[in-house]
């Protein structure tokens, strides 16, 4: 409890932080004057912080979220502490969506979102249709199918960038590799009411996963359905990491870095490493997200660019570091 707590706060502070900084200087008195509703706040630094450094703030805690939280399951489910979000081709599906919805003229305010989400939606399907019966077998089985999907989408991806030559080229590839500009609160009114009870689902087979890190034939012993756990965590993470890349493009190391990291400090315990997991993804992409917006100024750097600067580095060190007095999982 007191380590959700405690990293709770860590993510308290990087919004916190993340308000006072930008091309406009913003300061502690406003944005507390703004929050607790008393003061003279101008209308510009109000129009800043309320509809657009806070609707941005809150859109990277989400993805973040649940970028961390799909990380931990697919870790645990594939036995692999080395799996990723989109390891299934979930994101290269969406991704695949979007470029369309771009190549389509469509706006990015639902058109581009929802084919994205329609692309992850046919990713999964892919995955249920290829490896149907590789859900209860080896995770290398699994592996190897999403390989396949992630191959197939990235090269249809590859045509449309091929020949693209307009404008619509450069919001493809800013798209691919991460975009939290445009955020809006009717981006975070779908995505809220989606992530809590996945979270609350999730950390409800908290004792599954802890059973399939140990291995698939203890749990069965134990009487566990196997097949029909790792189908229902599939799908659940694949619908989450599909609905969030749909409004911020393709983040990578969010899911790798931030639930390795904690279960190397806090081990595998999957009740506490599932909230920490959550609120350190979200506490992460923040920073991130406040790093990109902000180093190039006046131009914007796209977050998943951010992200692999800092998660490349880490994770070199922490393979380096395995087998340390860190290292519990």
């Amino acid at each position: 409890m007191l380590a959700t707590l405690g990293m709770g706060l860590v993510l308290l502070l990087a919004a916190g932080v993340s308000t006072l900084m930008g091309t406009v200087d913003i300061t502690l008195s406003q944005v507390v004057a703004l929050v607790v509703g008393n003061g003279d706040v101008p209308e510009q630094a109000r129009l800043i912080l309320m509809e657009i450094r806070l609707p941005r703030i809150l859109l990277a805690a989400l993805v973040g979220y649940a970028l961390a939280l799909g990380g931990v399951v697919f870790q645990a489910v594939l036995r692999n502490p080395l799996a990723d979000p989109f390891i299934l081709g979930v994101s290269s599906g969406s991704a695949f969506g979007a470029v369309l919805g771009i190549a389509l003229g469509l706006g990015f305010g639902f058109g581009v979102p929802t084919l994205s989400f329609v692309g992850a939606l046919l990713a999964i399907a892919l995955l249920l249709a290829l490896g149907s019966k590789a859900i209860g077998t080896e995770s290398s089985t699994i592996l190897l199918t999403g390989v396949i999907i992630n191959a197939f989408f990235t090269a249809t991806i590859m045509f449309f960038l091929s020949v693209t030559t307009d404008a619509r080229l450069h919001a493809m590839l800013f798209w691919l590799y991460g975009d939290l500009s445009q955020p809006s609160y009717s981006q975070l009114y779908l995505l809220a009411p989606l992530l809590l009870p996945a979270s609350l689902i999730l950390y409800g087979f908290s004792r599954h996963l802890d059973l399939l890190t140990v291995g698939e034939d203890t749990a069965m012993r134990l009487g566990m359905d196997v097949v029909r756990t790792k189908l229902v965590l599939l799908i659940l993470v694949s619908l989450m990491i599909g609905a969030v890349v749909a409004f911020s493009g393709i983040i990578g190391f969010v899911g790798l870095i931030v639930p390795h990291l904690v279960r190397m400090a806090f081990g595998s315990d999957h009740r506490l490493l599932i909230p920490l997991s959550a609120l350190g993804g979200a506490a992460f992409l923040v920073a991130a997200d406040t790093l990109a917006r902000t180093l190039a100024v006046p131009t914007e750097l796209p977050v998943g660019v951010i992200s692999a600067f800092l998660g490349a580095p880490f994770f070199i060190f922490l393979l380096r570091a395995k087998g340390s007095q860190w290292n519990r999982s």
